[in-house]
């Protein structure tokens, strides 16, 4: 009845306004706001701005869907797709070495790759074993990883910059049988050779004198893959299916040391696929790719485009900002990989020709803040910037598709439950997750910032998590009840925040990492290293905010009652057992670190005060990383660092 009563009010407001000589148009318009009322409108406003976005994204969303139920009906594989893209195009290069001009053809990938399944198979490995990947990033490392799936032997993907503990941590987590590294790296190993396992076969790639081998009980591998068949291993040669392993790849957790987050076949392909289609790749484009290939942004965004879909990908050893531009005009390159971090970079070099006589029309990544946004498209004259957010394990990954300048993805809000992710409201100070009445986790509203979270389906390749090495740590990723009463979702650790019209930004990294220099950090693995350094002291690790920089910089607090803290000596330490990202930036000395009643160090306070000397009496010293020392932090120098007078 309220439904008709409305029709009829709306229908004699049309004649009263004809009678008026009101146009039609308005008429109608004014019909349909009675109609609709308040919450109406807002639904048609938010339809209207959003529709070409969200039917966008949902084409998206279906052609993947669509592709991933084709190759698990067929039992395809990532190798099984890659010979598919080399039939395709055998003489097309496929992956270009930036620091040799080396280039490789999908044919010669192949080869090599079935070069490296053969080389396992004559180890005695077989399908379900691990080998770590311990190298620089180069054409070699996806040669490796591939040709070990031919054979369903799983890589372990190992961070390049880790060292000590760390890097035995990550190689024994995996249970890794075997370990290849670069001989760039031998000096890393050798530093932890006592500590592997002992029954772990070595092997080296690149050239090593034989006395450097021998010290480190290693074989070399290039005569190995050099004398080994160029043809496809046995198709009985493991019996692998497209929701099985492919590899593993490394990602700080919240606590404790790195985790082994596990890839499988769908997964790889569903996050190249979701870029090449979310950002409108062509088949005849050029990536260059200067991330490291133990990332999944570097190794799966970057190079399945190659492996998939049959683009040429340039290998970039490690990020040059003087060579960046040059190296894209060299290869003729079309599409260029990020982090904010290298968008900064770019921006502070001095002005060149190369910046603008490029043929780069996209650049995709994460981590692009709005102010450097606009200048890094402006400056450079790169037409599209594919901002996505997602992490090598989550289910809920989401893709800036439109150039909504700041915005790391979206949400439809007309269609929710399509793509099943919320943000659900969390406590501030121990980041638990807030629940109503029946138990269910609280959605945020627009402008409300929340954790990320995303519905588990284990049947759907889309939505299904498939965790870590460790049952723990992905028990603990996991929550129940969110959604509905008796479902399952992923917990991303990721607070962001949604507009009106469902864009998401990125707001901050909750519990105990913090992202610097394009790597996570855990503060808690980082916390019990400089403890150790320091004779067992008590330390606390936090990320800071710095005005004008991506991420937060690392700042340690440390107890020195006796007052006997060096800094040199501290510095010379850190070197030697930290890679770069997690050298703490700013430290603090005080005489004792605030825990609580079980000695769980407390961070609430010391993150509030950050490096202000204004704050504390303690002493506050800065890295400044020009000189190689540290800096006491008085007025003057923190305000220099907060006007961007001073470079980190």
């Amino acid at each position: 009845m309220r439904g008709v009563a409305r029709a009829s009010v709306s229908l004699g407001s049309l004649s009263l306004l004809r009678f008026f000589g009101i146009p039609w148009s308005w008429s109608l318009a004014a019909s349909l706001g009675l109609c609709l009322g308040k919450e109406g409108w807002w639904y048609l406003y938010v339809a209207i701005r959003t529709a070409k976005r969200d039917l966008n994204g949902l084409y998206v969303l279906l052609r993947v869907k669509l592709a991933l139920h084709r190759h698990m009906c067929k039992g395809s594989t990532i190798p099984s797709i890659f010979a598919q893209t080399v039939a395709l195009h055998p003489d097309k290069p496929a992956l270009v070495y930036e620091a040799t001009g080396e280039t490789w053809t999908f044919s010669q990938l192949d080869q090599l790759s079935n070069a490296v399944a053969h080389w396992a198979l004559s180890q005695g490995w077989a399908s379900g074993d691990v080998v770590a990947v311990f190298m620089e990033s180069r054409p070699m490392v996806v040669a490796l990883w591939l040709g070990l799936a031919k054979v369903g032997v799983e890589a372990a993907l190992i961070n390049f910059n880790l060292r000590c503990d760390s890097l035995v941590h990550c190689v024994g987590v995996s249970n890794s049988r075997g370990i290849v590294f670069g001989a760039e790296l031998a000096d890393a190993v050798l530093e932890v050779s006592a500590s592997l396992n002992g029954s772990m076969v070595r092997f080296c790639s690149g050239e090593l004198s034989p006395d450097c081998l021998a010290s480190l009980s290693a074989q070399p591998l290039d005569p190995l893959l050099a004398s080994s068949p160029r043809l496809p291993p046995s198709a009985n040669a493991h019996q692998k299916g497209f929701n099985d392993k492919l590899f593993y790849i490394y990602t700080s957790g919240t606590t404790g040391l790195p985790k082994a987050a596990i890839v499988v076949h769908s997964r790889y392909y569903r996050i190249a696929a979701f870029g090449y289609h979310a950002f409108r790749m062509r088949h005849d484009d050029v990536v260059y790719n200067c991330l490291p290939l133990y990332h999944s942004a570097g190794n799966i965004m970057g190079v399945g485009q190659c492996l998939i879909f049959g683009l040429t990908v340039v290998v970039k050893r490690k990020f040059s900002a003087s060579r960046f531009w040059d190296d894209c005009i060299k290869h003729k390159c079309t599409v260029v990989q990020y982090i904010g971090e290298i968008c900064r970079y770019l921006l502070s070099q001095p002005v060149r020709a190369a910046e603008t006589g490029h043929q780069v029309r996209l650049a995709v990544g994460n981590g692009l803040r709005p102010s450097v946004w606009e200048a890094f498209t402006k400056r450079f004259r790169v037409a599209q910037v594919g901002e996505f957010y997602g992490a090598t394990e989550c289910n809920c990954s989401i893709a800036n598709m439109d150039g909504k300048v700041g915005a790391c993805g979206f949400n439809s809000r007309i269609l929710p439950n399509v793509y099943p992710i919320r943000l659900v409201k969390v406590d501030e100070e121990s980041m638990e997750l807030v629940r109503d009445r029946e138990g269910l986790c609280v959605p945020c509203q627009p402008g409300e910032p929340g954790l990320l979270v995303g519905r588990i389906n284990q049947q759907d390749p889309l939505r299904r998590f498939d965790g870590y090495a460790s049952q723990d740590a992905t028990s603990k990723k996991i929550a129940h009840d969110v959604f509905r009463k008796g479902d399952s979702a992923y917990l991303s650790g990721d607070v962001l925040v949604m507009d009106e019209l469902g864009y998401m930004y990125f707001r901050d990294r909750s519990g105990d990492t913090f992202r610097w220099r394009g790597e996570n950090v855990s503060t808690t693995e980082l916390e019990g290293t400089l403890s150790t350094l320091l004779g067992q002291t008590d330390v606390a690790v936090y990320g800071v905010p710095v005005p004008g920089v991506e991420g937060k910089a690392g700042m340690a607090a440390i107890a020195d009652g006796a007052g006997h803290f060096d800094c040199n000596s501290f510095l010379c330490q850190v070197q030697k057992a930290l890679p770069p990202y997690a050298r703490p930036i700013f430290l603090r000395i005080c005489s004792q670190v605030d825990t609580t009643g079980t000695f769980k160090i407390q961070k609430t306070r010391l993150q509030r005060e950050g490096f202000d000397p204004h704050h504390t009496t303690d002493r506050i010293y800065f890295l400044n990383s020009r000189l190689g020392r540290y800096e006491a932090v008085n007025e003057e120098l923190y305000s220099a660092i907060m006007e961007g007078r001073v470079s980190l």
